[in-house]
């Protein structure tokens, strides 16, 4: 499997970033559609309205966030939309960005976790 990172949206693509995927729900604040350089923008990957505003990005819930977004994973439109980066990592890197200031504790921290798993 091919090398999966984590980035935030608002920093500057690199040469190294391969397929560049959002995995937010919600398009990042300021950022126009140009700046952002995004090959595709994957909402239906991301955690469920509910969970996301119980987690808050609050460090000393990610195991919680990171356990209950697992499972919420295995819905069919989250699991189709996995399924879909798995695709898009087997062809070479790829980047999940995400808007959130702590991306080591984010969605996409999780979604890099799993895709980095052999299927």
């Amino acid at each position: 499997m091919s090398r999966v990172q984590v980035r935030r949206v608002y920093d500057p693509p690199e040469s190294t970033d391969g397929t560049r995927v959002l995995v937010d729900r919600l398009w990042p604040r300021g950022l126009s559609k140009d700046r952002a350089q995004l090959d595709e923008w994957l909402k239906q990957v991301s955690p469920s309205t509910e969970l996301r505003k119980w987690y808050a990005h609050d460090p000393d819930r990610y195991d919680e966030f990171a356990r209950r977004y697992r499972a919420e994973l295995d819905e069919p439109e989250r699991a189709e939309a996995l399924a879909r980066l798995r695709e898009l990592a087997e062809k070479g890197p790829l980047s999940l960005l995400t808007a959130t200031k702590r991306s080591d504790i984010s969605e996409a921290a999780v979604l890099a976790e799993l895709l980095q798993l052999p299927s």
